[in-house]
């Protein structure tokens, strides 16, 4: 059977092992890049569609306290009521344009009585750790417009706490500020636009790029993809009629259609090379020394022959 050297040990395992990665690839890895561009698409269209959209009443963009989501996420709503200041709260270790920032987060008050938290905008450290002073919201009732946003999520959990004569938060989180301020918060938060009451410093919209999470998921699609015709090339090289694999060689039993059994060449250790090598400059030196002893024997017979020939002369020409 051509196909029974699959079933060797190695042979098994690499089909596991390719097995395993594309199926990664493709169940996996890749739908993960398409989600993560689709949901980057899905943010694009919602700012896009928000930049000339007239702000909308809170009451019909989030009825009934709803969480804010992908389709209602950067709307533009409008709020009336009145700032909390005793509830305000900074975001600890934030970046705004690539530089660090504080975000300044102040609750509500609607006119139906239900609160929400307004993020006011940043304003930059002093001293590394230290919040500058900033203006306070104002007084009596409002109107803002404000941009729907989403909760943040802290991997740690962590509570707020006290910094600077300030109360912290590590994320922009309404339940983690709720429990620190004990003012009942609407889920989600709302970002001031620029020229708003009580706004600081608007935060910028974030830049309508896809990334590159599409062309990763293709990526992922060609690594499975090479990883199957990587094994199918490896089992044709195995195959071709010219090729000369182990397994093939040992169903043959011979070599050339002779009978004299195949060789095969054991590997040899580090040690065992070395123990070669030796061996190979031993068999060198001694068969130099005897060829060195064997030209000494020519020259010192040749030097008799001629010691020989020249007694013989001189006892020839004393006889003459």
């Amino acid at each position: 059977m051509r196909l029974k050297f699959l079933l060797r040990p190695g042979w098994l395992g690499l089909i596991a092992l390719v097995a395993v990665f594309t199926t990664l690839c493709f169940t996996l890895l890749a739908p993960w890049q398409f989600s993560r561009n689709d949901e980057t698409q899905a943010r694009n269209d919602a700012i896009a569609a928000s930049l000339n959209a007239p702000p909308r009443p809170l009451a019909e963009v989030l009825p009934a306290g709803r969480a804010p989501d992908q389709r209602t996420e950067w709307s533009k709503v409008l709020l009336h009521g009145r700032y909390l200041p005793e509830g305000e709260t900074l975001g600890w270790q934030r970046t705004v344009l690539g530089e660090p920032a504080f975000e300044v987060l102040t609750p509500f008050r609607l006119d139906d009585g239900s609160t929400v938290l307004v993020n006011r905008g940043y304003v930059r450290p002093v001293e590394g750790v230290r919040a500058p002073a900033y203006d306070a919201p104002p007084a009596g009732e409002v109107t803002v417009t404000a941009r729907v946003r989403a909760d943040e999520t802290d991997s740690k959990h962590r509570p707020l706490f006290e910094h600077d004569g300030h109360r912290w938060a590590y994320a922009i989180n309404s339940e983690t500020i709720s429990q620190g301020t004990g003012l009942d918060l609407r889920p989600g938060y709302f970002a001031l636009v620029e020229g708003q009451p009580g706004e600081l410093g608007a935060l910028p919209l974030p830049r309508l790029e896809s990334g590159p999470y599409f062309s990763y998921a293709l990526q992922w699609i060609a690594f499975g993809i090479m990883a199957i015709i990587a094994v199918a090339y490896l089992i044709y090289t195995e195959l071709r009629p010219g090729a000369r694999p182990a397994w093939r060689q040992g169903e043959a039993g011979t070599a050339g259609g002779t009978d004299e059994p195949v060789r095969r060449k054991k590997k040899m250790s580090v040690a065992e090379a070395i123990a070669e090598e030796e061996r190979r400059e031993r068999e060198e030196a001694e068969r130099r020394e005897r060829e060195e002893a064997e030209r000494r024997e020519r020259e010192e017979a040749e030097r008799r022959e001629r010691e020989a020939a020249g007694t013989s002369d001189a006892d020839s020409s004393r006889g003459a």
